[in-house]
């Protein structure tokens, strides 16, 4: 499973290929040209630690969309919430299916995070509407959506 890269650079070389921030190997499928959409992630998991009550922030791009049954889609996400009294947690997981906003769509997750410093956050958060600017939405991944068969 390959996550978000996060590259000390931008050259195409075999190093900065081959592993991302987590230290995941990444394979040669994902170093293509094209990208398949993604969608902006951001929000705050819920108070944790009765002894210590506080929470986290985080913010991340989702990796490019995977088709699933049905002409649908989720995606990957990675992400390391803000620090806070010498911890902090990640989340490794996927979305949800589409789901339609107007011409465009957002996905949620409902999940937790890893347990740190004795505790876990829960979160339930939503992605970006991807590429908003853009009228006619078709997804690459997945060609058409049952939605856009009626227009």
């Amino acid at each position: 499973m390959a996550y978000r890269m996060r590259y000390n650079n931008y050259n195409n070389n075999e190093a900065n290929r081959q592993s991302n921030y987590m230290g995941a190997r990444v394979s040669e499928e994902l170093c293509h040209n094209k990208q398949k959409h993604v969608h902006e992630l951001q929000g705050s998991v819920k108070i944790a630690d009765e002894d210590d009550p506080h929470n986290h922030r985080f913010c991340t791009v989702t990796e490019e969309a995977i088709p699933i049954c049905d002409d649908d889609h989720v995606h990957e996400v990675c992400f390391r919430t803000d620090f806070f009294d010498n911890h902090f947690h990640e989340f490794k997981g996927r979305t949800g299916p589409a789901i339609k906003v107007g011409d465009h769509h957002v996905h949620c997750i409902e999940s937790v995070t890893s347990e740190n410093d004795g505790h876990h956050h829960a979160f339930e958060v939503a992605t970006l509407i991807n590429d908003p600017l853009k009228k006619d939405e078709k997804h690459e991944c997945c060609h058409d959506h049952p939605w856009d068969r009626t227009r």
